[in-house]
């Protein structure tokens, strides 16, 4: 896989989910929309840093994980730290993907859910793809229906 082309697909989801996020604000994008198992654009975009860091720093290269996942969907803060967060991912991800070997063995198990499925470096790379895509798409919505609840209140 092309780290350059892989990144820029990575970044495409991240400068989504950061546009989404600029548009609606701090508060606006630590609103959960009301549905139910709705989370926020920031609470979204935050596990989206996380899942990658989970994926590829800790299930391809071994780095220690203690992640949490139920509470990455109840945190919050300003479009500030997101976009900073943000762009430390993006920075610990290029250096990683630098430092992988596509043919070397996963360091940690993948979970139980996805065993089967994803089992090389190629096939977390796709799945971490396929949930920033999804993810990003979930916060256009997300954004969309805010914007559209907060025009209705005008």
């Amino acid at each position: 896989m092309k780290t350059d082309e892989y990144l820029y697909f990575v970044d495409r989801a991240f400068d989504g989910m950061l546009s989404a996020s600029t548009k609606l604000g701090d508060a606006g994008a630590n609103t959960v929309p009301p549905l139910p198992g709705a989370n926020s654009v920031w609470a979204i975009t935050y596990h989206c840093c996380a899942l990658v860091e989970f994926w590829v720093g800790h299930i391809v290269l071994g780095r220690e994980s203690n992640r949490d996942r139920e509470s990455e969907f109840g945190a919050s803060g300003t479009v500030a730290e997101l976009a900073r967060m943000v762009a430390e991912q993006r920075t610990r991800l290029a250096e990683d993907l630098a430092a992988v070997d596509p043919a070397a063995r996963l360091a940690h198990a993948v979970p139980e859910k996805y065993r089967g499925d994803v089992v090389s470096v190629d096939g977390v790379l796709l799945h971490v793809l396929e949930e920033l895509a999804q993810h990003h798409g979930q916060i256009e919505i997300t954004r969309d229906l805010l914007l559209s609840a907060s025009e209705e209140v005008r």
